[in-house]
């Protein structure tokens, strides 16, 4: 979608009329009366900020229930409104009451249904251009999002997480993902392990990231298509998690530094799998 010069915004009219291009909208629902509690209303989810409303106002498969809006902030938009979109218009410190605290809401709040669930099978391609990224129980959203963020960036086949150990979709990994959420496949998962093994019969190799690994990523990763499996900071990899990797690999990072953050690990061994001869 093409930046284009001039209001954007829900007005209709001959203005309206005049401008064209891809709307910015998916399944736009309608809502009336009132405002928000604060909280997303039961079986939604609460997005803020321009890039993570953006991207899912851009996204056919989410369905929109109300936009809470600065003028200023609708203006920020890289497209065009539908004259019918539910849009209340609001100052910043309403908007400030319907998000997280201090969260930089960018005169943004979207309410939206969550996405639809998706399966590894589903997605698993085999390109050795695209690796998946598995973590096992990263719960932080912000470096979930992160991760989201450079999985995105480098075409990422997906990102697999286990359902009860990960964080929801919400407004802060979004907010942190970047637009991420609404591109990247998220596939959640009830046991890692099983997922891990469907990922090796689809010809994958599962490479787990630990510090104390004696091989480099750059000396373990394949010609064809892998998967980058990731722990949580501090206790790292679960055992049965390391038992269901093909190889452990560290980043060969200085001595002076204990570890990395993980959403930073993350970003370092995708672009090492970017960047590498594949078949």
């Amino acid at each position: 979608m093409t930046k284009r010069g001039g209001h954007v915004g829900p007005q209709g009219g001959d203005e309206g009329e005049a401008r064209r291009g891809k709307a910015l909208r998916g399944r736009a629902g309608r809502m009336k009366n009132g405002r928000g509690s604060g909280r997303a209303s039961t079986g939604m989810v609460r997005l803020w900020g321009r890039h993570a409303v953006e991207a899912a106002l851009k996204n056919p498969d989410r369905s929109h229930r109300k936009l809470w809006a600065t003028r200023e902030g609708v203006e920020s938009l890289d497209g065009e409104l539908p004259s019918d979109f539910p849009v209340e218009w609001a100052q910043p410190a309403d908007l400030a009451r319907l998000v997280a605290k201090d969260a930089p809401h960018q005169g943004l709040v979207l309410e939206c249904a969550p996405l639809d669930d998706m399966f590894l099978a589903d997605v698993l391609d085999g390109d050795p251009a695209r690796p998946v990224v598995v973590l096992d129980q990263v719960t932080d959203p912000h470096n979930v999002g992160a991760i989201m963020r450079s999985a995105a960036a480098f075409d990422a086949c997906c990102i697999v997480t286990q359902d009860r150990h990960a964080p929801p979709e919400s407004g802060t990994l979004a907010k942190s993902a970047s637009g991420a959420l609404e591109v990247l496949p998220w596939i959640r998962v009830v046991n890692l392990a099983r997922a891990l093994e469907e990922i090796a019969e689809a010809g994958y190799w599962r490479i787990g990231l630990d510090g104390s690994a004696e091989s480099t990523l750059g000396e373990a990763l394949p010609a064809g298509p892998v998967a980058l499996v990731l722990g949580a900071e501090g206790d790292g990899m679960r055992h049965n998690i390391t038992q269901h990797c093909d190889a452990i690999a560290k980043l060969p990072i200085s001595e002076a530094m204990e570890s990395l953050n993980v959403s930073n690990a993350a970003a370092i061994a995708l672009y090492a799998a970017a960047t590498r001869e594949t078949e």
